[in-house]
Formats: structure tokens, sequence, C-alpha cells
């Protein structure tokens, strides 16, 4: 009985883990399209502009190296970042700022319709 909870337990344990680690992978990803737009079309101009100079130097594979390069960098840093937080044990629930993740926003305003102050009683 208790090699079985142990078990249970585990697999929990391990599901809650995938868990986190997807929604940190997917919190960093919209990061960084998101506020690292200009950066990934820097990248893309540095990465065309390398491309045609290792051209020159190495003609069969220089725009696939420079692609693996400027694709596989960020995507290692995202999920080395979230598995670093994962097993951190810092878990996306816990932190303060990601409140919009779980639900539990705390909108900061209420919404006023036009036709409101006509018809609603809201007190202010």
């Amino acid at each position: 009985m208790e090699l079985a909870a142990d078990r249970r337990i585990r697999g929990v344990h391990l599901v809650v883990l995938a868990k986190s680690f997807s929604v940190w992978s997917l919190t960093l990803l919209v990061s960084l399209l998101v506020i690292g737009f200009p950066f990934i079309v820097l990248m893309a101009l540095v990465g065309a502009f390398l491309s045609m100079i290792l051209h020159a130097l190495v003609p069969m594979s220089s725009v696939l190296l420079v692609a693996s390069i400027l694709i596989g960098g960020p995507l290692l840093a995202i999920f080395g970042g979230a598995g670093f937080l994962t097993f951190k044990g810092i878990h996306p629930e816990n932190v303060r700022w990601l409140s919009w993740l779980n639900g539990k926003a705390e909108p900061n305003h209420r919404s006023v319709y036009a036709f409101c102050p006509l018809t609603c009683n809201i007190h202010r």
C-alpha cells in the first residue's frame, strides 16, 4: 500500500513539473516574441549579413549554420530558463506579476459604458 502511494505521489509530482515547465516555456516564448520583436528583427539583419560573409569562406553550409545559431540560441535560452525556473521550484502561480495566467487578475478599473451615467446607479 505504501509503495503504491509513493508511486502516485511521484506521478503527480512529475505532472506538476511538466505543467510548470510548459507554462514557463510558453510565457518566455511569448515574452520574447512580444517584447523582443526589435531584437528579433536585428538578429535577422545580422544573420543575413553574417550568412553573406560566411558564404565567401564556407560556401556549402553558411546559411544553415547561421540559421541554426539564430533559431537554436533563443530556443535554448527559453527552454534552459524554463528548466532552471522549474527545477528551482519557482512555479508560475507563485509569481505575483503572472496572475493573469491563473485567471486571478485584479483589474484596476471598472468599465463604464456611454449610456451608463443615464441608466445606472453607480456611486463613485
